[in-house]
Order: C-alpha cells, then sequence, then structure tokens
C-alpha cells in the first residue's frame, strides 16, 4: 500500500521455496504478497520483538508472535499491543511472552517489580492477564501459551495443527522468563513435538548473532531440535540477526547420524563486511531441499530494526534506518502446504 512504512527504501526481495514451504522474508511493503499456492496450504505470517510498536501485517490464516510485546510489562504498553492484536484480520493468532514481558512471569515479577516499576507501581498482573486470555482475546482468536501445547484448524475439515509455545530465554542479568544453563536440560526437554514451535529465545548458533558478535542462543535447544523437528520454529530476542531459513532434514529417524545430529550456524549478520564468516551460510541448495523428507522453517522474525541490517538505502539515495517492521525486519511470511 502507498505510504506503507519503509516504501521509500531499495527492498532486496527474498522468497525461499522448496516443495512444502515457501517463506517471504523481504518484500516491497507497498504490494500485495502473491496468494498462497493452493487451496490445500497455510499461510503463517510470524512477528516477534513488537515492543508495544504497531505496523501493518500481511494478512494470513494464523498469525504468530513470539513473545516481547512490551518495553517492560506494564498495563498501558499491553493495553497498545493488544488492541492492535485485536484488531488484525487473522483467524488463530499464537501468541508467547518474552524477557520484556515483565508482569506476566508472575511469581517473578512479585520478587522483582520494584526493579523495573519502582515501588509506588506495581502492575496489576489479573488485568493484564485478562488482556491476553479473556472474552476479547478468545473473540479475536487469541490464543495465549506459557509452556503449553494447543490445536486448531484454519478450515472446516481441514488439517489439524499442533503449536508449542515457551516464553523461557537463556539467563541475561535476571529478565522474566530466565533459565540458567544448568536448568536448559530439564526446561527444554518438556517441549512437546508439534508443528509449530514458538519459543522467545534463539537456538545457538541459529539467528542469534548479537553486534558485539556473541552467540546467546540456547546450545540445549538446539541439541534438541533434530527430535523435535517442527514445521515451523519461530522466534526472536537477538533483534539484529533477523531472518529465515528452511532446513533440511535427513530422512525420518536418522537424527543420531553424527553429521544430522547438530544444527548447521544459520545467520544473516555476518562478523563484518569483509570477513569470512563460517556461520553465514547460504540457504540449502534446491536439491537438498527436494530430498529431505522433512523440514524446519527457521525464523528469527524480531521486528526492531538494530544493528548493520537496519541500515539501508533510501530511494533518495540517503542512507536510512528502516522502520520498526519495515525493510530487513519485515513479518515474515510462511505458506506451508497442509
Amino acid at each position: 500500500m502507498s505510504g506503507a512504512p519503509g516504501s521509500d527504501l531499495f527492498i532486496n526481495p527474498e522468497t525461499l521455496r522448496s516443495q512444502t514451504e515457501v517463506v517471504y522474508t523481504e518484500y516491497d511493503p507497498s504490494e500485495a504478497l502473491p496468494p498462497k499456492p493452493g487451496d490445500d496450504w497455510t499461510r503463517f505470517v510470524c512477528i516477534s520483538d513488537t515492543h508495544n510498536r504497531t505496523f501493518p501485517v500481511p494478512d494470513g490464516d494464523v498469525l504468530l508472535h513470539s513473545g516481547d510485546l512490551t518495553d517492560v510489562g506494564r498495563l498501558s504498553d499491553f493495553q497498545v499491543t493488544m488492541s492492535w492484536l485485536y484488531k488484525l484480520p487473522h483467524k488463530t493468532k499464537i501468541v508467547i511472552a518474552g524477557n520484556h514481558d515483565l508482569t506476566l512471569h508472575k511469581d517473578w515479577y512479585e520478587k522483582n517489580f520494584h526493579r523495573f516499576h519502582g515501588g509506588a507501581n506495581k502492575q496489576n498482573y489479573a488485568e493484564i492477564h485478562e488482556l491476553m486470555t479473556g472474552d476479547k482475546a478468545r473473540k479475536s482468536g487469541i490464543v495465549y501459551l506459557e509452556d503449553e501445547y494447543f490445536t486448531f484448524r484454519t478450515k472446516e475439515d481441514g488439517r489439524e495443527w499442533s503449536v508449542y509455545g515457551s516464553p523461557w530465554s537463556p539467563w541475561f542479568y535476571n529478565w522474566a522468563f530466565n533459565y540458567k544453563e544448568e536448568e536448559a536440560k530439564e526446561l527444554v526437554g518438556k517441549f512437546s513435538k508439534a508443528d509449530i514451535l514458538l519459543t522467545h529465545g534463539p537456538p545457538h548458533h541459529v539467528f542469534d548473532r548479537t553486534n558485539g558478535g556473541d552467540l546467546p542462543g540456547c546450545k540445549e535447544l538446539s541439541r534438541r531440535l533434530p527430535s523435535l523437528r517442527p514445521r515451523i520454529h519461530l522466534f526472536g530476542h537477538i533483534h539484529e540477526d533477523h531472518g529465515a531459513r528452511i532446513h533440511p532434514w535427513k530422512l525420518a529417524g536418522a537424527a543420531i547420524d553424527g553429521e544430522y545430529a547438530s544444527l548447521p550456524p544459520m545467520h544473516n549478520l555476518v562478523r563484518s563486511e569483509d570477513e569470512e564468516d563460517p556461520g553465514h551460510v547460504p540457504p540449502a541448495h534446491q536439491q537438498d531441499l527436494d530430498a529431505s523428507q522433512e523440514r524446519t522453517v527457521f525464523v528469527n522474525a524480531a521486528a526492531w530494526p538494530m544493528g548493520r541490517l537496519s541500515q539501508r538505502i533510501a530511494k533518495s539515495g540517503m542512507r536510512a534506518t528502516a522502520p520498526f517492521g519495515g525493510p530487513g525486519f519485515q513479518p515474515v511470511v510462511v505458506d506451508l502446504k497442509d
């Protein structure tokens, strides 16, 4: 649509394809996306780290939000975000929290609210939880998951989709939903096998590179994913490494094969423009995708422009920073064959 955020920037269109997945990672915000490949496909629209900002979101069958709905979990921030989500047209909207959604981590917040909100400005958990799970949320199709499994259909007599959502991310200065390394195996071990996996934090070495070159993603999650093999794994948390890949798994049951028992590095953010980076790998070759029987679309859909990827060239020729949810940080649209 004309005047959409980022429509004044040059676009680097990117679409990833396999036999059963089509992924739009960057596209012209002023134009509509192509339709789904067929009636037996489902369109998932992936966002994360919206931090009480709003921006245009493509239509689709299912909206997935992988946490950090707010900056620091204030009621007023949740009201902004949830009012926006209520109005989006997607029939089903699956949402988890992130480490910035402080008040949703109820027990932790009771002990730590004063660090963020002061002694006199404690936020009301019940009011915020009502925004996430009350009548208005349910009527608008929102499902809030907190270490929970959920199934749904997008069309009558259509296939049943399953999703598991978990808000946790590796420890970072004791914010909400943090876990220490020694707690990771037990926590991640509880994740259910599902078509869609939502986590706030990324796996280790998968779209988790920071501006400083750190890789804070969860190693235990990386080790568990070959056995989970979701169709989509959506996360955020590390804003500056927004991106997506289609990863082909070897034949069913081959997760114990050492070559395939761990994920290859996947990143959009390279360490420097001139430095060769073994972690910056291109998408899988088409023949690998075609030969695989199982594939996972890994998506870091953080919407907050940050780091080198946020620096764009405007159509005026000037350098500009991408807007929130704009080119380089747009919602990632994933079409899956049912």
